[in-house]
């Protein structure tokens, strides 16, 4: 990846030769850099004849793809297009532009090309159309950090309640996570406009996109999975459950996971095995509520002992003494459960997460 504007700049430059110069009716007369009209600058000004007709491009170039700086971007160029005498066309320009970027793009009628291949550019007769689909490595890191566990956590906070507006410092309490992290989560998401600001803090504007984009890229919690049987069912497993569940209830040692959180959240297919996740304390409770057994063959519970202990505050009630995870956490645990999994994901989604704008 390009490391200043400058070098951004010239290689933009290079592929809208390099692109421009594998259309036969377009002659390329004169690409300048840095090129000026009035008081409005922009990055690339390109003169071409097009089936022998004169036209021009217009290029404003970013470092930062992200649809909230395209946005701004755009609209400079349409401002700039406005006051260009002769035909010209606005074509925005990053080191990778987000399927979400380009479809900005596209809809306020600019071209868009990015130092990945991608490109969308259409004048007088001439329609280039390429898309690579590959996110550049920088890209897949950025986005990964944004669902790390601490940067979880905030995410968690904000998507119960997705209306509700935080402060910098009430959602870092929140959350039980650093100052520096809520800030790096809040630049994250306004530059992907899946969150919006305003004076009373910032709230989510586009969870179902967060959460579209959290589920192709879910890591499952890292920790040691334990398997095991136990002989009870039916109702008497149900206030086994409760027995575990209730105890130290200001500190939940355990909580219901997976397709058994679901069961609760949302019915929709059981399967013969119950998920916890317990911190130690929570697991000898399970082993003797429970009658657990050690088995190498027949198990019906798993219990995973997370690194993540705040996975033991991210739960919710469903019914008395009934502790699960999350809906958003559980949501994302069944995605990345097989397809059975997903099917119990999306019936979840349906029924739980239903966010109203």
């Amino acid at each position: 990846m390009p490391e200043s504007m400058k070098e951004i700049e010239i290689q933009a430059a290079e592929k809208l030769k390099e692109l421009l110069g594998e259309i036969p009716p377009v002659i390329l007369e004169d690409v300048e850099l840095e090129a000026f009209h009035g008081d409005r600058g922009i990055d690339i000004r390109v003169r071409l004849r097009a089936f022998n007709h004169p036209h021009t491009l217009v290029c404003e170039v970013k470092a930062n793809g992200q649809p909230r700086h395209v946005r701004s971007a755009v609209l400079q160029l349409r401002n700039y297009v406005a006051h260009v005498e002769g035909n010209a066309t606005p074509i925005f320009v990053a080191p990778y532009l987000s399927p979400d970027s380009q479809e900005l793009c596209r809809e306020h009628g600019v071209g868009f090309m990015d130092l990945q291949g991608n490109a969308y550019i259409t004048f007088e007769g001439v329609f280039i159309e390429r898309l690579v689909g590959r996110a550049p490595p920088a890209e897949k890191r950025e986005l990964k950090s944004l669902f790390k566990p601490k940067a979880a956590q905030v995410l968690l906070v904000m998507l119960r309640d997705p209306e509700r507006a935080w402060r910098v410092a009430e959602l870092a309490e929140a959350a039980e996570v650093s100052l520096g992290h809520v800030s790096n989560v809040r630049a994250a998401l306004l530059d992907r406009e899946w969150a919006q600001a305003d004076s009373d803090g910032m709230f989510l504007a586009e969870p179902d996109s967060l959460l579209d984009a959290w589920q192709e890229d879910y890591e499952p919690p890292a920790g040691k999975k334990l398997r095991f049987y136990t002989p009870l069912h039916g109702s008497s497993f149900d206030e086994a459950v409760r027995r575990v569940l209730r105890v130290g209830a200001d500190k939940a040692h355990a909580v219901l996971a997976s397709f058994s959180a679901a069961h609760w959240l949302a019915p929709y297919a059981r399967t013969g095995s119950n998920f916890f996740y317990a911190d130690d304390i929570g697991l000898e409770r399970l082993k003797e509520e429970l009658r657990l057994s050690s088995t190498s063959k027949g198990e019906n519970v798993v219990i995973t002992l997370p690194k993540d202990s705040w996975l033991l505050t991210d739960t919710t009630e469903p019914a008395p003494g009934i502790f699960c995870t999350s809906p958003a956490r559980t949501y994302l645990d069944l995605a990345s459960a097989g397809e059975r999994g997903r099917e119990a994901a999306d019936h979840l989604r349906r029924e739980e997460l239903k966010w109203q704008k």
